[in-house]
């Protein structure tokens, strides 16, 4: 006798009296029995459209190149701890990268190869897509060999948080590689790749490209489509090129740039032929050295030297050098700060990777794996359940009211920094106050570990939230570790920014400088 054949469960279920009442109270509402009785009797329209849309397929794009799984990296062959995962992926037979091996950062999604953002609660997770800059990279004949740690969901400017363990520093064992792209750096300055992609929210291409002696590009935001990598805040979201020369860089950054269709944070991006561009030198140059820039309550003052003769060095070769104070800078922290705390919060952690209203390309398997951090949250890092807390916190009793003042006060840091930017080319400072340092010892106190992942993006940050383009340019070693020079310039200038930095690179080794 055969059993009685059954219905599969519903996706999404009719709610019960104690869910509604429940959720009720949560939201102000004082429900009585039949209250919720009624309200869950006129749900009902609404839960046959969801568990209708669940049956539908996703509209995803489709995946171009074939691929293998790949590997978990090696601890033998990965002695930086640098790599996560091996998977070889093969570009078009032609075009501008090929020849060219490029490390995507673990937040950028490589379909069918696990991505866990470094931590442990993604961990598992294989995306079915892949990002937008993925395909580019790829059509461009680009080779990509993996995937590069980075930190606990992005959120440390060192490179001690990630789930695996530290990324160490190729230049010294022990000390920070600089987050949180922190493998893609290392990779690039360890040689093990010739490109790398990273992510900047706060300063995460920028601080380890200057901490391990690479040249990283956050360019305008919107240039890059951030489609198909974990989101932090959509205002400072920003993907880019980090490697081990200023041409490459500037080929990478054209092989990814340009809108998608797909990606809000984009508006009209102004794309140019940035590898054509570097000739020219510096002649002509006018290069403002911003006064609050040096000289910060963190700064060691061997690496303000360093970046001072790279300014002098610049005078040297035509440009026109000299002092410019904007005084915002020295409080940009203030307005970077809610909008990092509730807007991660917001996005990246109760949103489930992406939140709600704006027109994205949502990666559906991601919210749902990613969702699941609530019953594991002990397993987060320091600095993601001080994200996590502190923006819950400021919500809750307060609303979103300084994340909107933030937001507004955003555009007069912008308008600061565009004042000075009508008279000269480019900003000049350093990358990051200091060099690379130890990273915490095992049994550290939170507040060291918390200390060491954020105290060296003060200078950095501003321009995640004012969208300008930066890049960290090697100028220097102190005690045999890298010092970066920070170069700004108009929105959607890049060609100037890359010819300064061509123009210095070609000036001498700046390991020796």
């Amino acid at each position: 006798m055969s059993s009685p054949a059954t219905s599969p469960s519903p996706a999404v279920a009719t709610p019960t009296l104690d869910e509604i009442k429940t959720i009720g109270r949560e939201v102000g509402l004082t429900l009585s029995d039949s209250d919720a009785q009624s309200f869950i009797g006129l749900m009902a329209v609404g839960v046959g459209a969801y568990n209708g849309l669940a049956q539908m397929p996703d509209n995803l794009p489709p995946v171009k190149y074939p691929r293998g799984k790949g590997e978990r990296a090696k601890s033998d062959e990965n002695k930086n701890n640098a790599w996560y995962w091996k998977a070889r992926v093969e570009g078009a037979r032609n075009g501008k990268l090929k020849g060219k091996t490029i490390a995507l950062k673990d937040n950028v999604m490589l379909a069918g190869v696990p991505m866990m953002n470094g931590s442990a609660t993604l961990e598992g997770y294989v995306p079915e897509v892949d990002a937008t800059i993925v395909t580019r990279i790829l059509d461009a004949g680009g080779t990509i060999l993996g995937k590069a740690h980075c930190e606990a969901f992005c959120a440390s400017a060192g490179s001690h948080t990630n789930a695996t363990g530290p990324v160490h520093n190729p230049h010294r064992h022990g000390y920070s590689a600089g987050g949180s792209s922190s493998g893609s750096a290392a990779l690039v300055a360890a040689g093990e790749v010739d490109m790398a992609i990273g992510g900047d929210q706060g300063g995460s291409i920028r601080v380890p490209s200057a901490h391990c002696g690479t040249y990283g590009m956050k360019a305008t935001h919107g240039l890059v489509p951030y489609t198909g990598i974990f989101p932090i805040e959509p205002t400072i979201d920003h993907a880019g090129p980090i490697t081990g020369n200023v041409r490459d860089n500037a080929l990478l950054l054209e092989a990814i740039a340009g809108a998608d269709g797909l990606d809000p944070r984009q508006y009209s991006p102004r794309v140019q032929p940035y590898s054509q561009l570097l000739d020219g030198g510096a002649k002509g140059l006018k290069i403002g050295v911003l006064k609050e820039g040096f000289a910060q309550p963190n700064s060691e003052g061997a690496c303000d030297e360093k970046v001072r003769k790279a300014a002098a060095l610049f005078a040297k070769l035509g440009a026109s050098v000299g002092e410019v104070s904007i005084p915002m800078h020295l409080i940009a922290g203030a307005v970077f700060l809610p909008i990092i705390f509730e807007g991660a919060t917001a996005t990246m952690m109760l949103g489930d990777g992406y939140g709600v209203s704006r027109s994205d390309l949502y990666v559906t398997s991601l919210m749902d794996y990613h969702r699941n951090w609530r019953g594991q949250a002990n397993k987060l890092s320091e600095t993601v359940k001080l994200f996590t807390l502190f923006g819950s916190y400021i919500r809750k009793k307060y609303g979103g009211k300084y994340y909107g003042k933030a937001i507004n006060l955003a555009r007069q840091l912008t308008a600061a920094y565009d004042a000075t930017l009508a008279q000269v080319d480019l900003l000049l400072m350093p990358t990051t106050p200091m060099k690379a340092r130890p990273m915490p010892k095992a049994g550290a106190s939170r507040e060291e570990y918390v200390g060491l992942a954020i105290d060296a993006a003060g200078s950095t940050s501003p321009f995640d939230i004012t969208h300008h383009p930066a890049m960290s340019v090697p100028c220097g070693m102190i005690d045999g570790l890298p010092v970066g020079m920070m170069l700004v310039g108009r929105h959607f200038d890049e060609p100037t920014i890359y010819r300064a930095a061509y123009a210095f690179e070609q000036a001498g080794d700046w390991k020796t400088m």
